[in-house]
């Protein structure tokens, strides 16, 4: 008896330290005193996000903004391999090389690695892929900024030096995600990368009190559209609150411009007052809408294309506000 009520402590202890331990994933807390926000670092063994969706550099589960929170989880469940357990404004670039792609052999995504192409399916971001070379990856960490550098040479010719800096600006309530592609193989790149914009605006869940707002005449097509999701007067609303398990999409929306004019979007909470304003210096080549009952989110994609060693540079500019 003595030894049973031993054990059991121990066992708990033993099980609640373990657990501890298996959450406490790489990360870094910045600040600029506007706004704080924490990051999950990228870590092949112990990374918070581990699968082959979405760029490892930039996942933030946490940003806060006078008392306002912005991003946190919005899936169901968690699974470090899982191809949407991720969170934050995240970036997922197009394949490279799949069709081309033997069985057996790999293709590439930037920001992740190469991949083992599994059989004659075709590609599917909802699939985990077997990493081949996941690259190599350098973090830096400043008080206000993290850098990480993702650099990877395959088997095929192409060769990389991915550079994303997330920064929030001195004295400004603004955080920017600066990029650069810099092609060191011998292959031209050609990609597109999109952020998905995971937002989860004080915890509201995606109903009448959620609203986005483009500078031009917005038009959609899709599931949910002109029922449960009404795309006119430059802005998508909702005539009621999504129920769990049903999604609203489009494919790309219409009325878009050719110009860097038209990335301007604005996704508000209007019960709290808190939004975010999403600009950039890139023309928007294709926008994408999806929502859930959690989260909804604009997805604009931009062509990427760079030759052999040349660099190209893209930002985003996202600046929150609270206006109760």
């Amino acid at each position: 008896m003595f030894l049973k009520k031993l054990i059991i402590p121990f066992l708990f202890f033993f099980l609640c330290h373990g657990f501890v331990r298996a959450t406490d994933f790489p990360s870094a807390h910045i600040s600029n005193g506007l706004i704080k926000a924490k990051l999950y670092l990228p870590d092949k063994t112990n990374g918070y996000y581990r699968g082959t969706r979405f760029d490892w550099g930039g996942v933030m589960p946490e940003l806060e903004y006078k008392g306002h929170h912005f991003f946190g989880q919005w899936f169901p469940e968690y699974n470090p391999t899982l191809h949407d357990a991720i969170t934050g404004a995240v970036e997922e670039f197009s394949v490279l090389e799949f069709n081309e792609a033997a069985v057996g052999t790999e293709f590439l995504k930037i920001g992740v690695g190469t991949l083992i192409k599994p059989d004659d399916k075709p590609y599917s971001f909802a699939r985990t892929y077997e990493v081949k070379n996941g690259g190599k990856w350098k973090v830096k960490k400043r008080r206000n900024r993290v850098e990480f550098t993702h650099e990877l040479t395959d088997a095929a010719g192409y060769a990389y030096r991915y550079k994303k800096i997330v920064r929030l600006v001195k004295g400004k309530p603004e955080m920017v995600l600066e990029h650069s592609l810099k092609n060191i193989g011998r292959k031209s790149i050609e990609t597109s990368v999109y952020n998905h914009n995971f937002f989860v605006i004080d915890n509201e869940p995606t109903n009448e009190n959620m609203k986005m707002t483009f500078p031009f005449a917005v038009e959609a097509e899709g599931r949910g559209f002109g029922t449960t999701a009404l795309a006119k007067n430059k802005s998508i609303t909702y005539t009621r609150p999504l129920a769990q398990g049903e999604s609203v999409f489009s494919a790309g929306l219409k009325g878009l411009g050719n110009t860097a004019a038209d990335y301007d979007i604005t996704i508000q909470n209007l019960k709290s007052g808190a939004g975010v304003r999403i600009t950039s210096d890139q023309a928007i080549d294709k926008l994408v809408y999806w929502a859930c009952s959690t989260t909804a989110c604009p997805e604009p994609y931009v062509k990427l294309s760079v030759k052999a060693g040349e660099t190209i540079k893209w930002r985003i500019n996202y600046d929150f506000s609270v206006s109760k």
